[in-house]
């Protein structure tokens, strides 16, 4: 009887984390949305009427963290800009943090195997944000 019990108890607590992982993945989609849609107004409020030349590219040669600091500082002075690209950062890390989850879950579980996969993937978006942001 106890047996069954626990096999009980444990899928509970499986569903339960799959309900928070799903929780997760659908706030987090709305809430960047929300913000990229409040920074899209704050923008069309302060620019709406300027002209923008869409003839020269403008790339910027910044590692991650001083894009970081900018988008922090911009979204504290209430950029559109930043308000904006703060919302894309969120949208972005909404899939990061399921992983980050994920192996959070595999680790309560002991499925090691699963928790080596999960810390590959994790590794593969770490050094790809790396690169991308490195010339």
């Amino acid at each position: 009887m106890e047996k069954s019990k626990t096999m009980t108890q444990e899928k509970f607590g499986e569903k339960d984390f799959q309900t928070i992982i799903g929780n997760l993945l659908r706030y987090g989609v709305w809430i960047s949305l929300s913000v990229a849609f409040i920074g899209g107004i704050v923008y069309l409020m302060h620019h709406g009427s300027d002209i923008e030349d869409y003839s020269v590219f403008k790339e910027n040669d910044r590692n991650i963290f001083e894009v970081f600091a900018n988008v922090y500082n911009g979204v504290i002075h209430g950029s559109g800009e930043s308000i904006i690209f703060f919302g894309v950062i969120l949208l972005f890390l909404t899939p990061v943090f399921r992983v980050l989850l994920s192996l959070f879950s595999f680790l309560l579980e002991k499925d090691y195997l699963y928790v080596t996969i999960t810390a590959i993937v994790i590794g593969i978006i770490i050094l790809s944000i790396s690169f991308g942001f490195s010339h």
